[in-house]
């Protein structure tokens, strides 16, 4: 497998990984023995974004690109999976007795982790996908388009109650989704934020880079460009730079719990000015995939192809370190933050198996909790397309995030007495 590296304003090339001195010729030809349909399509379009002037709007093609190389491993699984459940002549009593289990479920999973606060009336399911309700959702959606960092693509959005409290907020930062290839703030996280603004807590949703026009690991500098950010300057918009949450939806949710394992580790945030503080005291992750090295299954299988060919651009049997350090699962240690991993039975992008692994390694070596809620029969993205589900994990996540943040006060308090 080959990395495309731009060369130069106007034009690309493909290059081999390796360090010996094959002639450009020989490198270039074989390339294309190897390179497949897709290899080409990346290469058109990481080419085309280097033009002068037009470039930075070419570069939706190359995510469009990569998005076709995911879809391409994964459509068939997801389409198979979701056929089962329609036309299974069980499924519909199947899905209504899991969606029925939602509250009870999540409501003994934080047992494990929370002690008080738990006597609160859930959300009722809604029959509408969460997106539709979008407009309300962001009604506290304060200033957008924030800089974070010198780069174009390193923005973000502010969500807060016009009617905060004097005393600072506690923080919460948000990682969006998208495999790697769409790092977008838009649509994403919407109820979530609403719900946490709503209790008082200023929100920060992130737009990162992403590939195939950025390699790993832009993306993790980026959400730690923007957790230094907010220990610095979120006082500005009423928040506390003393508590930071991390949360994180599928791509997002790897990037929240590496940033959190790796706090200001110099290996892991070179390109950030010295002295950037990237620790955080909380970290949630909703379908997310914790694993870069493991290839037990086919499914793990084509997901490092995917990755090998678009998002680092390296292959793993030449560079496993980069892989291996790219995977949550290896950093975890006793001073980890407190941490709540939330997936669904039902998800066929990232199975279940990849969040209870990680749980397992967290709690066998974590000094902090470390709450897990496994939703019966929940999908991918169910936070967007599942109304049934979403506001109650929402409400999950706040009760969480509100303990965390009320221990760290009271151990503060305590240190100043």
């Amino acid at each position: 497998m080959l990395s495309f590296s731009r060369v130069g304003a106007g034009y690309s090339r493909a290059v081999t990984e390796s360090n010996d001195a094959l002639p450009s010729l020989l490198r270039q030809a074989q390339w294309l023995l190897r390179a497949r349909p897709a290899d080409y399509m990346l290469a058109m379009s990481v080419a085309s974004a280097s033009l002068p002037v037009v470039g930075k709007h070419l570069e939706p093609l190359g995510a469009a690109a990569a998005m076709g190389v995911w879809g391409y491993r994964h459509l068939p699984e997801f389409l198979t999976a979701t056929a089962r459940a329609w036309f299974d002549p069980t499924s519909v009593d199947a899905r209504r007795e899991q969606r029925a289990q939602t509250n009870a479920v999540i409501d003994a999973a934080l047992r494990e982790v929370i002690a008080r606060d738990l006597d609160v009336e859930w959300p009722a399911p809604q029959r509408v996908p969460p997106l539709w309700n979008m407009r309300e959702h962001r009604r506290h959606v304060h200033r957008t388009s924030v800089r974070y960092g010198p780069l174009p693509s390193q923005l973000l959005d502010v969500w807060r109650r016009d009617d905060l409290p004097a005393e600072p907020a506690p923080v919460l930062l948000f990682v969006p989704g998208g495999a790697w290839v769409h790092g977008s703030r838009m649509l994403q996280g919407y109820a979530l934020m609403s719900h946490l603004a709503e209790l008082g807590w200023v929100c920060l949703s992130i737009d990162y880079r992403v590939a195939p026009h950025h390699v790993w690991p832009a993306h993790l500098t980026d959400v730690k460009t923007a957790i230094a950010w907010a220990r610095a300057n979120v006082d500005r918009f009423g928040g506390d730079r003393d508590f930071v949450a991390i949360v994180g939806t599928s791509a997002g949710g790897h990037l929240a719990a590496l940033a959190g394992l790796t706090a200001n580790n110099p290996e892991m945030q070179a390109e950030l000015p010295e002295g950037s503080d990237t620790s955080v005291d909380a970290v949630v992750g909703i379908y997310g995939r914790y694993d870069w090295v493991d290839r037990s299954t086919p499914e793990r299988e084509r997901f490092v192809n995917f990755l090998e060919r678009v998002v680092v651009r390296r292959r793993i049997d030449k560079h496993p370190e980069i892989f291996r350090k790219a995977s949550p699962i290896a950093w975890v240690h006793a001073d980890a933050p407190p941490f709540l991993v939330v997936h669904g039975t039902g998800d066929s992008v990232i199975p279940v198996a990849q969040a209870r692994a990680f749980v397992d390694e967290l709690r066998a070596v974590s000094e902090a909790p470390v709450g897990y809620i496994e939703l019966p029969g929940a999908g991918h993205a169910f936070d967007m397309t599942d109304g049934a589900r979403t506001g109650a994990a929402a409400t999950a996540i706040g009760l969480f995030c509100n303990h965390v943040h009320r221990n760290r006060s009271l151990i503060g308090a305590k240190q100043v007495i």
